[in-house]
């Protein structure tokens, strides 16, 4: 049953394009997981989303999660994040979030984690080949960049464009919108580029991952390219992510990371690093 000590009570923050697929999937069945409890920004969408599931989910505030559940599934804006991260990371929770470039713009929550014993848990996201990069930095990592190319419509509103006055409307070739490292990536587009955040943590440091962005109308698909230097291997990885219907900033595949992140922590093999 649900409601057995064997289970593991899972809350997710946020209804969107990522939470409502992951929702959907842990109201259907993973084993030894129960989700127990929702939060999103219109608390009466939310009520209505959570109707339509089977387990009905209790419907409470981002930051009352933490009180009801042992696992929180953070899939709410990255303006929400801080107060939601803090509230769980001081009560000791396992925090899954999908805002890896927030998380960049809090490093105190990692020292809170430590001394309260909550872990905080990045799924692998739209970055593919994470693994390897993670098994690379057991060892000496000289260079990591990454490219980034989205159809233009997903960048857009982003704040470093915001700022500087730059339309994407109407765009007939490829430009390079931003090059720096993931920090400033991160700040300037944070509904995009939580893959390079991801990167950076995984790497050789946020400061010292190299990122460009282009605005790209000849393509349909978010495209990563990640090259990466070390002393144990050369490699470069390629991937190109589905776009969600419902959102364009977010890969089809950044939900399905979450939902086998899940799996993974109650599976009896686990594969990968």
């Amino acid at each position: 049953m649900p409601n057995s000590p064997a289970y593991q009570r899972v809350a997710i923050a946020g209804l969107g394009a990522i939470g409502l697929k992951v929702a959907g999937t842990l109201d259907a069945g993973l084993p030894g997981l129960s989700l127990v409890a929702v939060a999103g920004r219109d608390a009466e969408k939310t009520a209505s989303q959570a109707a339509a599931l089977h387990c009905a989910p209790r419907v409470l505030s981002a930051t009352a999660l933490a009180g009801v559940a042992d696992i929180i599934v953070d899939c709410a804006p990255s303006a929400a994040f801080a107060a939601l991260a803090e509230s769980v990371v001081d009560a000791g929770k396992m925090l899954m979030t999908v805002n890896a470039g927030a998380l960049l713009r809090h490093p105190d929550l990692v020292e809170r984690a430590r001394a309260s014993g909550a872990r905080i848990i990045v799924p692998t996201g739209a970055l593919l080949g994470l693994d390897a990069v993670r098994a690379a930095a057991e060892g000496t990592i000289a260079q990591v960049t990454m490219i980034t190319r989205k159809p233009p419509g997903g960048l857009e509103g982003a704040p470093y464009l915001v700022e500087r006055g730059i339309s994407l409307a109407g765009l007939d070739k490829a430009i390079c919108v931003f090059e720096g490292n993931a920090v400033e990536g991160a700040r300037g587009f944070p509904a995009n580029v939580n893959v390079a955040a991801a990167l950076g943590l995984a790497g050789i440091g946020p400061e010292r991952t190299r990122l460009q962005i282009w605005a790209d109308p000849a393509i349909d698909r978010n495209t990563h390219t990640i090259e990466v230097e070390a002393d144990s291997a050369r490699f470069t990885l390629r991937i190109e992510n589905v776009p969600s219907a419902e959102n364009p900033r977010t890969g089809k595949i950044t939900a399905l990371s979450v939902i086998a992140c899940l799996r993974g922590l109650t599976s009896p093999l686990r594969v990968g690093t």
